[in-house]
């Protein structure tokens, strides 16, 4: 560092001497680039399901301070276990587990829907602020279309099925479906997406794999969209059925993509699919034709970069030839033609032995060896997390050992923050690190990079943090501290130069 600083070293000199008497010094921003080790980059993300209360609140009802300490739980586990995202479903059957002049409250958060917590709260505010204090970003989860789960008790009159009737098609097995083709459809999903991006500090916006339904819904039967099609067909419509399904899916899928762009250009849009496009795709793939019966083209939304990031939801283990973990992740890897994040859905409900814990380390480890460049996967679900507390513990001892940030999406944003101010005092055997910033309100986290004897280490901080205390020796050699660094990280990941600081 001094030999690049040159004629500024007589300087630093004489700031030691300042340090000598005061016990504190402030460190001007150097370029050091290359000197520390880079934090590691990878998306750890894990979903919290609220449709048929799943993973959150445990059950309809609870009292605002129970769904609050529950909440607190979750999130506390992902942060001590190293995570740093949580997709949070809040829209799981046209309502909102929000403050919506859209759509009704959710059944699921206190028993009646259009019910409002009480004492009030709003639950999406509230999970944002908790996961962004704890270094985690948060990412909405939406289903797009389904009106009522079957699970969501009587369709109430506050129900989007009841008060915007035509819009919803009654399946077979209980549930209520938007009808996809429908601009009225298109048009109220897209408003409740764009609603959430515009009045929340949310970081993402996610759609898992229900498009049109899975077949079973209606009991195998077509879906019952006979009206919309006649219309179609007589207005001089030449598409066939299935192409006319997957036009409707496709032209909204691109449309909330630009949305969400023009209201917010950081906050990103993943998909979550059915985790194989087609059957033969490639050769040795066999399983559910999710082109052909949810209308979902997914590989088409891939191919033209109407995503941020990617989550296929490969739940098959690495030796299942016909679904091979590994042989649809390079599949997919194939078709990311705009170099997005392909960061795949895995499983981790497969029990809490010895198997599973291998299982699942394997499928980390894979997917960082054949996506280096943007590591990352999404666990279902968290409450699989929290029951095996042996394959959790497995995930931290291993491949979530040390902290991540996650990856930076250059499309986004490639512009890297200013970097910090820092500021050392000396107390006896420790150093206390202070810093700021001339843009604090963009700063996500913080690195603290630091450097005993020859090994580098570092410390990801989080928005709130402006200081961290380091000893000055290390383990019984009492290896002395040389070099410390800290850098700021704004919210699509792209990490400044450091502010850095030896010689001590």
């Amino acid at each position: 560092m001094f030999k690049k600083l040159g004629l500024i070293v007589p300087g630093f000199c004489f700031l030691c001497l300042l340090i000598s008497c005061t016990g504190s010094r402030h460190i001007v921003t150097t370029d050091t680039a290359g000197v520390a080790p880079k934090a590691q980059a990878e998306f750890r993300a894990a979903w919290v399901a609220t449709v048929s209360n799943i993973n959150w609140p445990s059950k309809p009802g609870l009292s605002t301070g129970e769904q609050q300490q529950e909440a607190l739980s979750l999130l506390d586990f992902l942060k001590a276990h190293n995570f740093n995202a949580v997709i949070f479903q809040v829209r799981p059957q046209t309502d909102a587990l929000y403050k919506s002049n859209i759509e009704p409250w959710s059944y699921y958060l206190t028993g009646e829907v259009g019910k409002a917590p009480d004492p009030y709260y709003d639950p999406l505010e509230f999970w944002i602020e908790a996961a962004h204090d704890r270094g985690l970003e948060l990412h909405v989860w939406l289903n797009p279309y389904r009106s009522h789960h079957k699970d969501g008790g009587a369709v109430s009159e506050k129900s989007i099925v009841k008060t915007l009737p035509g819009l919803s098609v009654f399946l077979k097995e209980g549930y209520w479906w938007l009808d996809p083709s429908k601009k009225e459809t298109q048009d109220l999903s897209a408003s409740v997406v764009r609603d959430l991006v515009k009045r929340y500090d949310i970081d993402g916006v996610h759609f898992d794999d229900y498009f049109y339904p899975y077949p079973s819904y209606n009991l195998n039967e077509d879906f019952p969209d006979g009206e919309s099609w006649a219309a179609y067909t007589k207005s001089g419509g030449k598409l066939t059925r299935g192409d006319w399904r997957r036009k409707s899916v496709n032209d909204f899928i691109e449309r909330v993509y630009k949305e969400v762009k023009a209201e917010k250009r950081w906050v990103k849009f993943g998909l979550s699919p059915f985790g194989i496009w087609r059957p033969g795709f490639p050769e040795s793939i066999e399983g559910f034709d999710q082109y052909d019966k949810l209308y979902a083209d997914a590989r088409l939304w891939l191919n033209k970069g109407w995503v941020d990031y990617f989550t296929p939801q490969l739940y098959w283990d690495i030796n299942r030839l016909p679904q091979s973990f590994p042989v649809l992740l390079g599949w997919w890897a194939g078709e990311n033609t705009h170099s997005r994040h392909l960061w795949p859905g895995i499983s981790v409900y497969k029990g809490g032995d010895d198997k599973n814990i291998d299982e699942t380390i394997n499928q980390i480890m894979i997917t960082r060896g054949m996506l280096p460049q943007s590591k990352g996967a999404v666990h279902w679900s968290i409450s699989a997390l929290t029951k095996y507390p042996n394959v959790a513990k497995a995930i931290l001892d291993g491949p979530y050992k040390k902290q991540a940030l996650v990856p930076a999406s250059p499309w986004l944003d490639n512009t890297p923050p200013e970097a910090p101010a820092i500021t050392t005092e000396l107390k006896e055997d420790k150093i206390n690190i202070t810093w700021q910033h001339p843009h604090e309100n963009n700063v996500f986290r913080w690195v603290v990079y630091f450097k005993y004897g020859n090994d580098w280490n570092y410390q990801i901080l989080n928005r709130k943090d402006r200081s961290y205390e380091l000893k000055r020796t290390s383990g019984e050699k009492l290896i002395p501290l040389s070099r410390i660094a800290v850098s700021a990280v704004n919210r699509v990941g792209n990490e400044s130069k450091l502010a850095e600081i030896s010689g001590f």
